[in-house]
């Protein structure tokens, strides 16, 4: 994912800096060239060695450094980098970059560097809180540096307050965010849904489906990755919400529906990749539902066609992307939905195909437009989403 990218991390003196091995390990699996530059007070909690080991570069210290196989420098560095992550960031190292001072290596490669640079503040409570360094972080701010706010929880001492640093899953998700991909999507509006609705039978059971929501999360993180603003309708599902998204989250088909109509006019792209529940009980369990469950009987009614709807109230530009989960007569069934719910495009699958269907991390789908089809192998549903998501880019053009 991170072939030919290269990123920056800044290593400082908190406990928090062991996290940072970890880190290092998981962009390395991901292709991604990797340089790891250390204050002198970092060495005191983590050896320059444990870096070294991992990646096999040389772990950056002292700024006049000859000690390496080949000429790196400050400048050099910083021409190299796509992104720079200073984690953990001390109060000191916040408060030197924000005053431009430049007297190690850290500091000088951040200064030197053009591209994005994040601050992922870890120290005690009262210091993080103190105003000087808010202050500071603020200043951070405004010369365009990206902040991690920091978690609440126990710290190094025992207490508990603000200034720990986040998990390196986390710190790799803000790297992720920043060079993962091309931004073809930079000022789009997504609007994703996602999850399986459930439809209230009484306080007990619900009617619902198999749907896992992965298709539809795997949906938004790709549209985020590649820089829209992505409003994400989440029902039910068995994969968290990925970060940078806003998330709305919803129960039934009824709750959906009012949550995509109140912001698809606003969105340029709009993907129904929810499975929402067909019916709904009607009325309630104890005016209508027999209470013996050997012989329940509950009258039911047919839940609101969202994408029927966005389609008769589809904006001008406004791409429409359904799915369609089909046991039988995939292409012809899919290619009447694509005129009957004025849709731009739909995904078709079906659940007899091996690799697709619910709650697995592979899909096979057939992109069907107006101008033909385009039928994919079995893929991974964050492959497929970046192919769906180009696909509507194209039909953009």
């Amino acid at each position: 994912m991170l072939n030919g990218k290269t990123v920056v991390l800044g290593v400082t003196g908190s406990i928090a800096a062991y996290k940072i091995a970890n880190l290092a390990r998981m962009l390395k699996k991901l292709h991604c060239n990797v340089h790891v530059l250390m204050t002198q007070n970092a060495t005191n909690f983590i050896n320059p060695i444990t870096f070294e080991s991992l990646l096999s570069t040389k772990c950056l210290v002292d700024t006049f450094d000859r000690n390496f196989q080949y000429s790196v420098e400050h400048v050099a560095i910083a021409k190299q980098a796509d992104v720079v992550l200073v984690a953990p960031a001390s109060a000191n190292v916040i408060g030197k970059i924000a005053g431009g001072i430049a007297d190690d290596m850290l500091t000088t490669t951040v200064m030197a560097c053009p591209c994005k640079k994040i601050i992922s503040p870890a120290m005690n409570h009262n210091m993080f809180h103190n105003p000087i360094v808010q202050d500071n972080i603020e200043k951070l701010r405004g010369f365009g540096y990206e902040i991690v706010e920091p978690d609440r929880g126990m710290l190094a001492n025992g207490d508990i307050g603000d200034g720990r640093m986040p998990d390196e899953e986390v710190l790799l998700e803000y790297i992720l965010k920043e060079i993962a991909c091309e931004k073809d999507l930079e000022g789009k509006k997504v609007l994703v849904t996602a999850g399986a609705t459930r439809e209230a039978i009484d306080p007990v059971r619900f009617i619902t489906n198999h749907s896992s929501g992965k298709m539809g999360i795997a949906l938004a993180k790709a549209a985020m990755l590649r820089g829209a603003e992505v409003t994400l309708v989440k029902a039910y599902t068995e994969v968290k919400a990925p970060m940078f998204v806003d998330v709305v989250n919803v129960t039934s088909a009824e709750d959906m529906f009012k949550a995509v109509a109140q912001r698809f006019d606003e969105a340029d792209i709009i993907i129904k990749a929810a499975a929402v529940a067909d019916y709904t009980p009607v009325t309630c369990a104890d005016e209508k539902i027999k209470k013996s469950d050997s012989d329940m009987k509950i009258e039911l009614t047919r839940t609101k066609d969202i994408l029927k709807y966005i389609g008769e109230h589809k904006k001008e530009n406004q791409v429409i992307c359904g799915f369609s989960m089909e046991t039988e007569n995939v292409l012809e069934n899919s290619k009447k939905k694509l005129v009957s719910k004025n849709c731009d495009m739909i995904c078709a699958n079906s659940l007899k195909t091996q690799g697709a269907g619910f709650g697995v991390d592979t899909n096979v789908v057939t992109i069907i437009t107006k101008s033909g089809c385009e039928e994919l192998p079995v893929m991974s549903k964050e492959e497929v989403a970046h192919r769906v998501l180009t696909a509507i880019s194209q039909l953009k053009k």
